[in-house]
């Protein structure tokens, strides 16, 4: 008998190979705490089918004032650990630059780190847009770099006023999703954000974020899963995180 009902095996893999957004350098900010786990988060990472990841360590004031002078020596020790433990994962050094007072500085003096291709990760203030955040970006554009707005679903305030999204992404800033914000683990507010800017053809990136364990583990479970089939076949054909930037 032809068993013709058998189940399709579930999706154990992304549908793209970067991941654009994680803190997986050691001991730089509240992501991986030391080089053991930032080794077996990318272990997690290539169950997942990722092979490239960039780094991007928070940049913040007060909290995480990094800079080159302190990514630098992080990202190679965990590439020497990597090259030790023959994984093959090849891992870019960038960061995601929190608009403030410290990151502007970074800006003026071209001390920050940039992903390949001059694409910039940068990231909100969560209470309320950034004074001139359109002056800051035209300025960067003049410089030829190119914007990416990380995890946008997640500013309430853009939510609240969607044509916001669509003025800033007709301005050319390119917006990042995190793809944990699907799985609900940020809120039905963000969630469901999330869910527009998909449905409008607003996402250019997808990023696990992944800090822990824990976060790699939710992805994982949601790979496969109908709602995330559905993104997948939405943004198979339109999503940057595997274009020639990152080669």
């Amino acid at each position: 008998m032809f068993n013709i009902f058998r189940k399709k095996p579930k999706e154990t893999k992304l549908f793209y190979h970067t991941d654009v957004h994680c803190h997986l350098l050691p001991g730089v900010d509240h992501g991986s705490p030391d080089v053991d786990t930032s080794l077996e988060l990318l272990a997690l990472q290539q169950e997942m089918g990722i092979d490239h990841i960039i780094a991007t360590s928070h940049v913040t004031k007060a909290t995480f004032e990094n800079t080159p002078e302190t990514l630098r020596p992080a990202h190679e020790k965990l590439c020497r650990a990597v090259a030790e433990k023959g994984m093959n994962m090849k891992i870019d050094l960038s960061a995601e630059y929190r608009i403030d007072e410290f990151s502007l500085a970074q800006f003026k003096e071209n001390r920050f780190l940039p992903y390949p291709g001059n694409y910039l990760l940068l990231e909100n203030a969560f209470q309320q847009e950034i004074l001139g955040m359109d002056e800051l970006i035209y300025e960067l554009q003049l410089k030829n770099f190119y914007p990416i707005l990380a995890h946008p679903e997640r500013y309430d305030y853009y939510g609240r006023h969607r044509e916001r999204y669509t003025q800033l992404h007709n301005a050319g800033v390119l917006f990042q999703i995190n793809l944990l914000s699907f799985t609900g683990y940020f809120g039905g507010r963000a969630k469901d954000t999330a869910q527009w800017l998909l449905e409008h053809d607003c996402i250019d990136f997808l990023g696990s974020d992944m800090h822990n364990r824990q976060h790699a583990e939710i992805i994982m479970d949601f790979i496969g899963s109908k709602d995330y089939n559905r993104i997948a076949d939405r943004l198979r054909s339109r999503l940057m995180n595997d274009t020639e930037f990152a080669s």
